[in-house]
């Protein structure tokens, strides 16, 4: 039976049904448009998000029909770049990009984009591995730039699964690369790539200064998007040092910048911070408005969605408002479990049986 199908609908078959062919163009066409909040155009391309389904069967359909097409497995990659801004998960074509022969032009790049998504589900493991046999494949092809690219995107996973001395030095390598081949731009993403690693790496002075040398390489206009990130990255270095008013600053500054361009991704961040800060100065009412905006920017985003209600029932265990907090973290845990995201899972998993050992003891008068 699949023989047949298959024949019939290859795209350069005169019987393929006109439907289907209109279909695939209206579709590649759309795919193939830039998505990048710093250009125009990235609100449109929210259709994806009503769209995703049928889209991700259609694109499973042609891989099976004509699986060595450049021009299927490109609009696969454009598709995944859609979900990670628009609407964040996993896709059943993941198995299929890893069969992909070593040689296919557009494995990397489909790597890459795939390891985005796992990203945006908290599975930095998985991540890693698919971006060390992308910088593998990239090395052999021989192009310095997309050499950096990815290698700047490992130091990321390699923060997240906390290897900070690993993912500088890969940072590092980029950044040489960068700055021999003088590309502005990628020396100022490196660099905040750099100072996220020391900042979590608890190394603030350097982070500071890093931070600091990539907000200097910034353009006046066309890099907003990393300039509401530095900007985060110094309040959270200087809430970190202790410095609350620079911190405030600084994240009111982020604020300033991302908001005219509703960066849902930027903004839950930012506002994730000013909680974490507020709620530190003790500032309770503040720091529950903060979440409540985080929330509102959490859209199409399980992830963040989960952020948000790990949050805010941590917030509660500090109050010791303690059903609440568990009953939010405990959704928080079922949001997680959904999108895969198995070490949030277990971090949510320890905060209730903090919870629970609290539950359990007697009440001391006064409470």
């Amino acid at each position: 039976m699949l023989a047949p199908l298959r024949d019939h609908l290859r795209p350069n078959n005169p019987t393929l049904s006109p439907l289907l062919r209109t279909t695939k163009t209206c579709y590649f066409t759309r795919l193939s448009v830039r998505v990048d909040p710093r250009n125009p155009g990235f609100d449109e391309a929210q259709w994806i998000t009503s769209e995703d389904v049928n889209v991700e069967h259609l694109l499973d359909v042609f891989t099976l029909i004509d699986a060595d097409s450049a021009d299927v497995w490109d609009a696969c990659a454009h598709f995944m770049r859609h979900i990670y801004w628009h609407k964040p998960r996993l896709i059943v074509l993941g198995p299929k990009i890893e069969g992909l022969s070593d040689v296919h032009p557009s494995k990397a790049k489909c790597l890459v984009r795939l390891s985005l998504l796992f990203d945006m589900v908290g599975n930095s493991v998985e991540r890693k591995r698919l971006l060390v046999h992308s910088l593998k494949l990239r090395r052999e092809e021989g192009d310095d730039a997309l050499v950096a690219r990815t290698l700047r995107t490992l130091s990321g996973a390699n923060r997240m699964l906390g290897l900070y001395e690993e993912g500088i030095q890969q940072a590092k390598e980029a950044l040489e690369i960068y700055e021999r081949l003088n590309d502005i731009s990628g020396q100022a993403h490196t660099l905040d790539r750099i100072a996220r690693l020391l900042h979590d790496d608890k190394q603030f002075d350097a982070a500071e200064k890093v931070t600091f040398r990539a907000i200097d390489l910034l353009p006046s206009k066309g890099e907003q998007f990393l300039a509401a990130q530095c900007h985060r990255l110094l309040g959270d270095i200087y809430r970190s040092k202790g410095e609350t008013g620079t911190a405030i600053k600084y994240l009111e500054t982020a604020l300033g910048i991302a908001s005219p361009f509703n960066w849902h991704d930027e903004l839950f961040w930012i506002h994730h911070s000013l909680a974490k800060l507020l709620f530190s100065e003790n500032r309770i009412d503040d720091a529950h408005a903060h979440i409540e905006h985080a929330k509102l920017h959490a859209i199409n985003n399980a992830y963040n969605q989960g952020g948000a209600m790990e949050l805010r029932a941590r917030l509660w265990y500090k109050e010791r408002r303690f059903e609440e907090a568990k009953s939010e973290i405990l959704r928080a845990v079922d949001v997680y479990g959904n999108v895969g995201a198995m070490k949030d899972v277990e971090d949510c998993r320890r905060v209730v049986r903090d919870i629970e050992e609290q539950m359990e003891k007697p009440a001391t008068p006064g409470e």
